[in-house]
Order: structure tokens, then sequence, then C-alpha cells
């Protein structure tokens, strides 16, 4: 009898105690009524300030000696955000197929099949698409702006739908977890690897709980992230900005003395001057924040900075919790909980 196909189910949880375990429940029903795979879940709680990691030690604990599928929980030490859970959940599966999903159900579990029919048909990642986004209209402004960047920044095909919800084949995610510098960016990583990526339809439903963890703060770090780990284009813009701007300053040098030669007078307004002034210094800043910020990623890529640590770690195949040492570039080391 042919081996069946793996497919594991990575789902990074932040404030997701009153959710979680739905999303788990519709994953084990799905996958019971599709015999030619077998199935894993990674739950990988990033620090969540309420009960989710209680929750995930519960929805374990409950399915320890009934022959369930495994289920592995991971514990970081603090919040280090939904791509490094992602990075941390994809760097523990075993399975021929990764599928990434949220940890709230408003990317539902039970439409993967359509993901996992465009994987069969020899795509090598396949991004979920919504017709009918049910987001606030906050979180809808973040992911268009989102997507801009990327295409601007990262050369994304533009017709390409990016969500969070999204399957790959095993070789791209055992390339994208060789990435072990700090603030990884999955959608860069994955862009990176692969241009065989397409979109299928998919239901979004809306937040029967909890508000989205996603505030402006964390979306403008998400956007800087994505544009300055995988791409050099800012620093090329600046430049050519730069000698647009000196360009234009000569032109109006060469301006002026021609002006005062033939006898037209010229009249040197303080409030021009001033603005051109703020807007020139201003504009300085920015490009020396930006080259601080590439310079700054160096400097932590070459201090070791780890893209998560993990706390603890257990499954429903295992006796008890696994208290470890882990860093997003390290091997476990710690002690067993009977």
């Amino acid at each position: 009898m042919e081996d069946k196909r793996k497919v594991s189910f990575v789902i990074p949880c932040y404030r997701s105690e009153q959710t979680l375990a739905g999303v788990v429940t519709e994953i084990e029903e799905v996958m019971k009524g599709m015999d030619r795979y077998a199935f894993e879940i990674v739950l990988v709680n990033d620090g969540s300030p309420d009960g989710t990691c209680e929750e995930i030690r519960r929805i374990i604990k409950e399915r320890k000696g009934t022959g369930a599928e495994k289920i592995t929980g991971i514990g970081f030490s603090r919040n280090f955000g939904q791509h490094a859970a992602l990075m941390a959940g994809i760097s523990r599966v075993s399975g021929d197929i990764v599928v990434c999903l949220d940890d709230d159900g408003q990317t539902p579990a039970s439409e993967v099949g359509k993901l996992l029919n465009a994987i069969e048909e020899g795509h090598d990642a396949v991004y979920a698409r919504y017709p009918n986004k049910h987001h606030s209209a906050f979180r809808n402004f973040g992911s268009r702006m989102n997507d801009r960047m990327m295409r601007i920044m990262l050369n994304k095909p533009k017709d390409l739908y990016i969500s969070s919800y999204f399957a790959v084949k095993r070789f791209v995610a055992d390339e994208m977890v060789r990435y072990t510098n700090p603030y990884p960016y999955v959608q860069g990583l994955l862009l990176r690897t692969t241009k065989d990526i397409v979109n299928v339809d998919v239901e979004h439903r809306s937040r029967e709980r909890g508000t989205s963890g996603y505030t402006l703060g964390k979306l403008l770090n998400l956007w800087i992230n994505g544009f300055t780990a995988f791409s050099v284009k800012p620093l090329r813009i600046a430049t050519m900005f730069g000698a647009l701007m000196s360009v234009a300053g000569f032109i109006y040098g060469i301006a002026t003395i021609i002006r005062k030669l033939i006898g037209v007078n010229t009249v040197l307004g303080f409030s021009a001057l001033m603005s051109v002034l703020t807007f020139a210094c201003g504009l300085i800043l920015v490009m020396l924040g930006l080259i601080g910020e590439y310079i700054g990623r160096i400097y932590l890529s070459l201090n070791m900075t780890p893209q998560y640590v993990i706390r603890e770690e257990t499954s429903s195949f295992e006796p008890g919790i696994r208290e470890t040492s882990e860093d997003g570039a390290g091997s476990p080391a710690g002690k067993e909980e009977a």
C-alpha cells in the first residue's frame, strides 16, 4: 500500500484562547475526509499575554493516548511576531506539504482541499485569495499598502494575492528556514525561493471573537522589515532622489546667475528659503535613518540575534513538557518533565 502524503499545519497563536480549539477541531474534521493524507499540527504561542499557552496545553493533553494525529506546541519566551512564529513552526514540520493559517478561524481550514489540489497539480506554492474579505477598514488598508510595497520592493507579480493562508511544498519550506537572521519576512522568503505561485479563491469568515493583533505600529514594523530585509531598492531610490535634488539645485543656481547678469531683480524670500532648507534637512535625516536601519540589521545579524527564543515545547506523542533554551538558529537543550 502506498504511504500517505503528510500535511503539516502551522498556526501562529496570539490572544486566541477562545478560538484556537475550534480551528484545531476543524482541521481534524476536514482531514478525516481526506484519506490520502496524514497530517500534523504545530501550534506556536507567540508570547500571548492571555490564556493561549494553557489552551495549547489543554488541546494537546486531551489528545494524548487517543491515537489522534500528532499536535506539537511551542511556547516563546516573549512576543517575537507572527513571522518568527511561522519560522519556528515551519522548522518543526515533517510533512510533504506545509499549510499555514491563522488562529482566529477567519481562514477556513475546511477549504484546505483547494490549496492541496493546487499543490498536487505541480505548483510550488499557493495562496488563498478572498473575493469578499471581512477585515476591518484599517486592516484592509494595511493589506493594500503591504501589497503595494511587495510589488515595488520585492517584485511581486501584480496579479498575485498574498495572504496569511498558504501552502508550500516541502523543498520551499526547507529553503525558507535556512534564513537564520533576525526579523524574518515569510512572504519575502517565499517570493525569492520560487516563482511558481498561484491563487485559489476561498471564503473569508467574519471574526466571531476577539480583535486583530495588528496595530499601526506592528504594521509599520512589518512594512519596514519587508523592504529592508530582502531589497536594496530603498537605497537606490534614495540615491536617485538625492541626485535629482542636486540637479534641481544646480539648475536653480544657474538660473539665478543668468537672471542677475541680464538685470532681472531676484528677490530671495525668507519663508521660501526656510521651506527649502526644512525639506532638504528632513529628506537627509530620512535617508540617514534608512541607511541606519540597514546598518543596524547588519549589526544584529553579526551579533547573532535570534529570530525567536523557545521557552517550552510539548507534543501529544510525548510524556510531558520539554523546557528548552533554543533560539532560531540553535538546537534544543533542556529537561523532560513527567
